[in-house]
């Protein structure tokens, strides 16, 4: 499954949360990146995440969005990911950006260590 953020959520992305303004990674993450994870997941398919066509990324969008997936949120009811799970069913893609990829895969890594 290829999921194109530019056409399938916005091509203006914005920051952590909704509270600072729209289109947040918390959102992105809640709304589509988490559900699509869950079912590459338990349908074994590889979710691929297409991130050209956009303005830019905040860091903050992309550490909550990407972050967020490995460490889950109670509040929103969604549980954590293991990082290798999570690796083996995403796969990012980045032609605009080539660091982009490298970065959330940073974010993925920092969210997985115990605090």
């Amino acid at each position: 499954m290829i999921y194109k953020v530019a056409r399938e959520f916005t091509p203006t992305p914005g920051v952590r949360s909704p509270k600072e303004g729209n289109f947040s990674g918390e959102e992105f993450l809640s709304k589509h990146l988490y559900p699509k994870m869950v079912q590459a997941i338990q349908e074994k398919f590889t979710l691929v995440i297409d991130l050209d066509g956009t303005a830019g990324y905040a860091t903050s969008f992309l550490e909550a969005a990407f972050g967020g997936l490995i460490r889950g949120c109670e509040a929103d009811g969604l549980k954590a990911i293991d990082l290798n799970v999570a690796k083996k069913h995403l796969k990012l893609i980045s032609h605009d950006d080539p660091y982009l990829e490298e970065e959330i895969e940073e974010y993925m890594q920092e969210a997985a260590v115990p605090a």
